[in-house]
C-alpha cells in the first residue's frame, strides 16, 4: 500500500503541475490570443468571463458524476481535453472557432480543477497527515514554467499554435501514462459532531463559510494576476520592464509558501496556517496600497504570495473534513466558487480603480481577505456541527497507519 500511494501522490501532483503550466500558457498569452482572432476590446471581455462561467457548470457537473464515476476516471480524461482545447485556441483562425475551443476549456478545466482536488482531499485522508499543500506547489511550478515558456513565444514571436504544440505533446502522454496510478479514496465514515446532514450530504450552511474564503482568496489572487503590472508601471511608476516582475515574484513566494505549508500545518495546526497566512497577505495589501515607490510595491506583493497561497489548498482540506462522507460533493460545490472570485475580482479592482484611485481599490481585497479571520475555526481539524470546532492534539495530525509517508 505504501508503493501504492506514493505513486499515487507523484501522479496526482504532476497532474496539478500539467494544469499550472496549460493554464498559465492561456492566461498570459491573452494579447496573442485577442490579436489573432482580431477580438475587439469590448468583446474581450466576454470572451474571458466564458471560461469561469463555463468552469462553475463543469464543476457543478462533476458533482453528479462522481456519483456514477470515479473522479480518478474523470481526470483522466479531462486533462487531455483541457490540452487539446488549448493546442485549438492557439490554432484555430475564426472567431466562431475560438468561441468553441474556449468554450470546451472552460467546462473542461471545471471538471479537471474538481477531481484533481477530489483526489488530492482523499489521499491527504489516507495519509493521515496534510499533504494538500505540496499539489498546489506543484501547480505552481508548472504555472512558473507555463509563464516562462509563454515569455519566451512571445519574446521569439512565435505563432501561438508553435508554443503551445511542444508542451501539449510532451505533456498529454506523460499524463495519460501518469494517471495509471491516480489512487481513490474511499468516503470516510461519518462520526458524530461532523457537518453532514441527516442522509450523509452536503449542507451548505455549513459549507457557507469555507466558500466565502475560496471567493476572498480568488478576488485576491485575481487582483494580483490582472493588475499588478498595470498598478507597478501607472501608480508607482516602474519601468514596463520591471512592472512585469510582480506577478512572477507572487508565484515564486506561492510556490514557496506551499512548498512549506505542509509542515506548519502539521506542526501548528491548519487554523495557525490560515490565521498567519491572511495576515500576511493582509499586511501584502497595506504595503502595495501606501508603497512610495515600485520596489516597496514589489515587496507586497512577495508577502501576498507568501499568505494567499495557504488559503485555496486548506480551503479544500477542510471541506473534506466537514464532509467525510460526501467530500467529493463538497469538494465540487465549493470549487465553484474558484471561479466567482476570478469574475468578481478583477472587474471590482478596475471600477474602484477608475472611480476612486487604484492605491484605494487595494484595500478592498485586503479588507476582504481578512474577513476570513471570522471564519478560521471552520480549518479545525476536528469541526464542530457548525463548522467551528478546535484542533486536534498535534501528535494526532500525523495520523495511524501513515507507515511514515
Amino acid at each position: 500500500m505504501t508503493d501504492v500511494l506514493r505513486r499515487g501522490r507523484a501522479s496526482l501532483a504532476f497532474s496539478f503541475f500539467t494544469q499550472g503550466a496549460t493554464f498559465a500558457l492561456l492566461v498570459t498569452r491573452i494579447p496573442a490570443i485577442q490579436d489573432r482572432y482580431g477580438v475587439s476590446d469590448a468583446l474581450l471581455p466576454v470572451f474571458l468571463a466564458a471560461v469561469p462561467i463555463l468552469a462553475g457548470v463543469g464543476s457543478v457537473t462533476t458533482e453528479q458524476l462522481v456519483k456514477r464515476i470515479r473522479p480518478s476516471r474523470l481526470l483522466r480524461w479531462a486533462q487531455p481535453v483541457v490540452m487539446l482545447a488549448l493546442l485549438g485556441v492557439g490554432s484555430g483562425g475564426h472567431l466562431a472557432e475560438l468561441a468553441v475551443a474556449l468554450g470546451v476549456f472552460g467546462l473542461a478545466v471545471g471538471a479537471l480543477d474538481a477531481s484533481m482536488n477530489m483526489l488530492g482531499v482523499s489521499l491527504q485522508r489516507t495519509y493521515g497527515r496534510s499533504i494538500m499543500l505540496s499539489f498546489h506547489a506543484a501547480y505552481s511550478l508548472g504555472g512558473i514554467l507555463g509563464a516562462s515558456l509563454a515569455w519566451a513565444g512571445a519574446h521569439w514571436h512565435l505563432a501561438l499554435w508553435v508554443s503551445y504544440l511542444p508542451v501539449v505533446a510532451v505533456l498529454l502522454p506523460a499524463t495519460l501514462v501518469g494517471s495509471r496510478w491516480y489512487v481513490d479514496g474511499d468516503p470516510a465514515p461519518v462520526a458524530d459532531g461532523t457537518a453532514e446532514g441527516a442522509g450523509g450530504g452536503v449542507v451548505f450552511r455549513v459549507l457557507l463559510p469555507l466558500c466565502l474564503v475560496m471567493t476572498f482568496a480568488y478576488i485576491g489572487d485575481s487582483t494580483v494576476s490582472n493588475w499588478s503590472a498595470k498598478y507597478l508601471k501607472d501608480v508607482l511608476g516602474s519601468s514596463e520592464q520591471l512592472a512585469t516582475v510582480p506577478y512572477n515574484v507572487y508565484m515564486v513566494t506561492t510556490l514557496v509558501g506551499r512548498a512549506i505549508g505542509d509542515f506548519g500545518v502539521r506542526r501548528f495546526g491548519a487554523v495557525t496556517v490560515v490565521r498567519l497566512g491572511v495576515l500576511l497577505a493582509a499586511v501584502g495589501f497595506a504595503v502595495v496600497a501606501v508603497a512610495p515607490g515600485a520596489w516597496v510595491g514589489m515587496a507586497g506583493f512577495t508577502l501576498l504570495g507568501l499568505g494567499l497561497c495557504v488559503l485555496v489548498p486548506q480551503t479544500f482540506a477542510a471541506a473534506g473534513r466537514l464532509f467525510p462522507g460526501a467530500s467529493d460533493a463538497a469538494i465540487a460545490r465549493l470549487n465553484i466558487f474558484n471561479y466567482v472570485g476570478f469574475l468578481i475580482g478583477s472587474p471590482l479592482v478596475g471600477a474602484l480603480g477608475d472611480a476612486w484611485s487604484y492605491r484605494g481599490a487595494m484595500l478592498v481585497p485586503m479588507v476582504l481577505v481578512l474577513v476570513t479571520l471570522v471564519y478560521a475555526r471552520s480549518f479545525a481539524t476536528r469541526p464542530d456541527r457548525y463548522g467551528g470546532g478546535h484542533e486536534r492534539p498535534r501528535t494526532a495530525d500525523v495520523g495511524q497507519g501513515s507507515n511514515g509517508l
